[in-house]
């Protein structure tokens, strides 16, 4: 009976919440909602923690996280442009953590990692591009484009498609990424010109590419590695880097400070730098590069020595104060034209 009735005591231990919560993590998911689910099947097998994840937008993620900054929801943030996870960082919501692994690690996300003083790392990369519906463009014996002036084409009016860059991280790198490019003031420019042959401005950042692939908008300015992705699936996509040059985004993942399971967090973050991880991002179809050296490239993906890069500065267009200012002026400018 004694033995028993120790048993039993254990067990309950076992079972109280605070035990529960040990063996169990809260993630933030800014990817496909595929790779979302896939990654944490793949983490839960192989670890045995249970892992919570919610899928959002890049945008939508970094408000929630600031709206829960005093009682933190999440343990960890995977996924979105470095620029919302160092503005993330800038306001005091990451915690500090220097990865073991960082040294096998590809020199860009090492460089994200020292960016945010180690409160985030980079996951993946990804250049930014136009892609378009190959078929559609065909029945509508309309050019390809191959530069971002090309978009202003006249023939192209309600034809182009991206997201609204307040809540998609994709496409305020495509505005960060104009800005660099041609200068404040000619890109607003440009962008307001661009309007015309806008849309829609969706919330979210995939979509512009599923909305190409279903011919419901001819061309769509995201992730190059998107189209790939589509085209493996059979779609009629196909994309091209623009030949003034293009941005890139180094995806991140941040350990969220006041974050209830700090252990199981760290655990989740290891195991998302390992390669057969990051391997689960080509069998989701989400085609990016891993940012460990050992995870092999997926086929057909740009490669960034491939592509005509500016030199995107990241320590700028991830500060709080510029995203404010930028989102504000492009809410205030862009948006707001009428169509």
């Amino acid at each position: 009976m004694l033995k028993r009735s120790l048993f039993a005591a254990a067990l309950a231990l076992l079972m109280t919440p605070e035990a529960q919560a040990q063996n169990q993590v809260t993630v933030y998911c800014s990817l496909l909602s595929e790779w979302c689910e896939l990654m944490r099947a793949s983490f839960e097998r192989d670890t045995g923690v249970k892992a919570m994840v919610t899928t959002k937008s890049t945008g939508e993620t970094f408000a929630q996280i600031r709206a829960e900054a005093d009682n933190p929801r999440a343990d960890i943030w995977w996924g979105g442009p470095s620029d919302s996870h160092l503005q993330a960082a800038e306001l005091g919501l990451l915690a500090e953590y220097k990865s073991p692994t960082l040294a096998k690690l590809h020199p860009w996300a090492q460089r994200a990692a020292e960016m945010s003083g180690w409160r985030s790392v980079g996951i993946y990369a990804g250049t930014l591009g136009i892609v378009w519906n190959t078929e559609s463009l065909a029945k509508r014996k309309l050019p390809a484009p191959k530069c971002w002036a090309d978009l202003l084409n006249p023939a192209y009016r309600d034809e182009i498609q991206m997201s609204n860059p307040a809540t998609s991280g994709t496409s305020y790198t495509v505005l960060a990424t104009l800005v660099q490019i041609m200068g404040e003031e000619p890109a607003f420019a440009y962008m307001k010109k661009l309007h015309g042959n806008m849309n829609q401005y969706p919330r979210s950042g995939a979509a512009p590419m599923a909305n190409v692939v279903r011919g419901e908008s001819l061309l769509g300015i995201t992730w190059m590695f998107a189209a790939v992705a589509e085209a493996q699936l059979g779609a009629p996509v196909t994309s091209v880097a623009p030949c003034e040059g293009t941005g890139y985004e180094i995806g991140s993942m941040s350990i969220l400070k006041g974050a209830k399971n700090p252990e199981t967090a760290r655990r989740w973050y290891e195991y998302a730098l390992t390669p057969a991880a990051q391997a689960t991002g080509a069998r989701a179809k989400s085609f990016q590069i891993p940012s460990h050296v050992e995870a092999p490239i997926p086929p057909n993906t740009p490669k960034l020595e491939e592509v005509k890069l500016i030199d995107y500065d990241f320590v700028k267009y991830g500060s709080t104060a510029e995203r404010k200012r930028l989102l504000e002026r492009w809410d205030k400018e862009v948006a707001a034209l009428p169509k």
